[in-house]
C-alpha cells in the first residue's frame, strides 16, 4: 500500500519552465490517450472545468526516471471549491432512479473498454506493473463496472414482521452524499474504480486524490469518464479530481461535507485518517497494510502451491497489498518445495526483469528510489540479525540488460531470505520483492505464525486435506479477510468484497455486501391500522389492540 514516505516533487519555476523531450515509448503511451508529451504542464483539478493552480508536481517513470508529466496540483481553496461542487453534483445524481444511474456506470465502462490496452500501457509507464498486470488492472474497472450496472436494480433494504398489527418495518438504504477516494500508487486505477463505480450506483458523488506518483493515470481516467456524465446530463463534478499531495488529502479528509472517506495506504497514514474521520463523525473505508503468508502443509500438491508462491511473491514486484511476504513450510517438504523455488527466483528465462511495457518482462521496477532503499535496508536488517539470503541474486540492478534508459530505474531482485524467527521484519510489511521462509510441525502452529502479526488482509493454504481445510476457515483459523485454499494470496476477483481485518483496516471494498456501506440506512416502521398499539407490551393509558 502507499507508505508515507512518497510525497509531492516540488521543482523552482526556473527550472520548470525548460522543456524535455520524452522517450519515444513514454510519448506512445501518452498520445494515446490525449495526454501531452512535451512537457506542457496538465491541469490537476476538474470540478466541470480542469484547472489547477498549485505548486507544479512531477510524475516519473519507475523504469527509466525520466519525467513523464507536469502537472498543477489542487490549491486549499481549489481544493475545497471541488468538494463544494461535489456535493451539489450529487444532488443532481441522486434523483436519478437507481436503474438510470446503472446506465451511466455502463456508458463508462464502454469508454474504459475502449481504451483498455492505452490506459493498462500507462498504468505500466507510470506505476512500473508489467504490461499483463498494467492491463489486467483496468479490467478490474470494467468488471466493477458489470456488477455494479446489475447491483443499480438489485440494491434491497429489507421488509421485516412487526409484533403490532397491521404494522411493517423496513429497512431502506438512501445515498449518503460525497464520497471521497484517496487511491494508492500500485493501484492507480482499479482501486478507484472499486469506489466509483458502487458510489455511483448507489447515488453518491465522489472526489478523487490519487497519489501523488501516479496523477496521470487519475487525469486520463477522468478524461474519458466526463464526456459520459455530459452526454448524460449530469454535472462533471459528480466524479471530480483534486491532484496534489499530504495538504490536499487533508482538506478531503478533514471536510465534514465528505461523508465517506475510502482510504488505501500505509497503516500508519490509515490510522490518521481513521481518527480524524472519525473526529467529525463521517464514515471510513480503510484499506492499509498486508502481511500476507502462504502455508504450505506436508499433503498440498506442491506444483501448484509453487505456481502461486512465486507470482503472489513477485508479481508487481512485491507491491501488491496481497502480496505474499511470508511463506510457512511443513518440515517434512520444506527442502523440497525451497529445491524447486530458488532455482526460479535465480532464472533470468523464468523471472525477466525489463521494461514493464515489452510483454515478455515479468518483472518491472519498484515505484520509488525511497522503495529501493527499504528493500535494501530490509535486507541488511535481516543478514545483520543472524537471517540468510537464500537466493544467489539480491540487491539493487544498476541497469538492465537490452533496456536503454533503465540506469535510471529502481529495479532490484526479487530475494528469498530465512529470518531469525525473533526477528522484527516478521511484523512488518515491506513493499518490495523479497519472501521470509519459516518451517512449521503442525497446522495449529502454522495457524498461530500466520495470526501473530498486526496484519489481517490476505492468506493461503495449500492442502488436499478436507479437515484441515474446515479448521483453516473456521473459528480456530486464519484470522484475516481473505482465507484462500489451494489458491495464492494476491490475485482477487470483484465478485467478492475485498478488505482486511486488524490493522488493515476492517475495510470492505469491491462486490459482496460492500456497497452497504456506500448508503445510510433507515428503519421505518409504518403503521397502517387504525389503532396506536405500542411495543413489547407497552400500556400508555390509551387503547392499544
Amino acid at each position: 500500500m502507499l507508505t508515507a514516505r512518497l510525497q509531492l516533487v516540488h521543482r523552482s519555476p526556473r527550472r520548470l519552465a525548460t522543456a524535455r523531450f520524452l522517450s519515444t515509448r513514454a510519448q506512445r503511451v501518452l498520445s494515446a490517450l490525449d495526454l501531452p508529451g512535451d512537457g506542457q504542464s496538465i491541469p490537476g483539478v476538474f470540478d466541470g472545468d480542469w484547472k489547477g493552480s498549485g505548486e507544479e508536481m512531477l510524475s516519473k517513470c519507475p523504469a527509466t526516471g525520466e519525467v513523464i508529466g507536469r502537472i498543477q496540483s489542487a490549491t486549499a481553496e481549489e481544493t475545497q471549491d471541488t468538494i463544494a461542487k461535489t456535493k451539489e453534483a450529487g444532488k443532481v445524481l441522486r434523483a436519478m432512479p437507481a436503474p438510470k444511474r446503472g446506465e451511466v456506470v455502463r456508458q463508462i465502462r464502454e469508454a474504459l473498454a475502449s481504451k483498455v490496452g492505452e490506459l493498462g500501457d500507462l498504468v505500466s509507464l507510470e506505476m512500473g506493473k508489467i504490461k499483463s498486470e498494467g492491463k489486467g488492472e483496468v479490467q478490474e474497472f470494467v468488471d466493477i463496472c458489470d456488477y455494479a450496472t446489475g447491483l443499480s436494480r438489485s440494491m434491497a433494504g429489507r421488509v421485516l414482521p412487526s409484533e403490532r398489527p397491521e404494522h411493517v418495518i423496513y429497512e431502506i438504504p438512501n445515498p449518503l452524499g460525497v464520497v471521497g477516494i484517496l487511491s494508492a500508487f500500485n493501484f492507480p486505477v482499479a482501486v478507484y474504480g472499486w469506489n466509483l463505480a458502487l458510489a455511483l450506483a448507489t447515488g453518491n458523488s465522489t472526489i478523487w486524490k490519487p497519489s501523488p506518483t501516479t496523477p496521470l493515470a487519475a487525469i486520463a481516467v477522468t478524461k474519458l469518464i466526463q464526456p459520459v456524465l455530459e452526454r448524460n446530463g449530469l454535472p462533471g463534478a459528480v466524479a471530480s479530481l483534486v491532484c496534489g499531495g499530504v495538504d490536499v488529502g487533508k482538506e478531503v479528509v478533514g471536510n465534514p461535507s465528505v461523508d465517506l472517506v475510502s482510504f488505501t495506504g500505509s497503516e500508519r497514514v490509515g490510522k490518521e485518517v481513521g481518527k480524524a474521520v472519525q473526529d467529525r463523525f463521517g464514515k471510513s473505508i480503510l484499506e492499509l497494510g498486508g502481511n500476507n503468508a502462504v502455508i504450505v502443509d506436508k499433503d498440498a500438491d506442491l506444483s501448484l502451491a509453487l505456481q502461486a508462491v512465486l507470482f503472489a511473491a513477485v508479481g508487481t514486484a512485491g507491491q501488491r497489498c496481497t502480496s505474499t511476504r511470508r511463506l510457512l513450510l511443513h518440515r517434512s517438504i520444506s527442502e523440497q518445495f525451497l529445491s524447486k523455488l530458488i532455482p526460479l527466483y535465480d532464472s533470468t528465462s523464468t523471472l525477466p526483469v525489463g521494461d514493464p511495457l515489452e510483454p515478455s518482462t515479468l518483472i518491472g521496477p519498484l515505484h520509488t528510489s525511497t522503495a529501493v532503499e527499504m528493500y535494501e535496508t530490509r535486507l541488511a536488517d535481516i543478514t545483520r540479525n543472524g537471517g540468510e539470503i537464500l537466493t544467489s541474486r539480491q540487491g539493487r540492478i544498476d541497469s538492465v540488460k537490452g533496456f536503454d534508459g533503465s540506469k535510471g530505474g529502481n529495479y532490484v531482485w526479487p530475494t528469498v531470505v530465512k529470518p531469525k524467527l525473533d526477528d522484527p521484519c516478521w511484523k512488518q510489511e515491506t513493499f518490495a520483492p523479497i519472501l521470509y521462509v519459516a518451517e512449521f510441525e503442525t497446522l495449529e502452529q502454522a495457524i498461530a505464525i500466520n495470526n501473530a502479526v498486526p496484519q489481517g488482509l490476505s492468506s493461503s493454504l495449500f492442502t488436499n486435506n478436507v479437515q484441515s481445510m474446515g479448521k483453516w476457515l473456521g473459528p480456530e483459523g486464519s484470522d484475516c479477510g481473505i482465507t484462500n485454499i489451494n489458491v495464492g494470496t494476491s490475485g482477487a476477483e470483484i465478485g467478492a468484497a475485498f478488505g482486511g481485518n486488524k490493522s488493515t483496516g476492517w475495510g470492505r471494498e469491491s462486490g459482496g455486501d460492500a456497497w452497504k456501506q456506500y448508503v445510510r440506512w433507515s428503519a421505518a416502521t409504518v403503521n397502517y391500522s387504525n389503532k396506536m398499539p405500542l411495543a413489547q407490551g407497552v400500556n400508555f393509558g390509551f387503547e392499544s389492540s
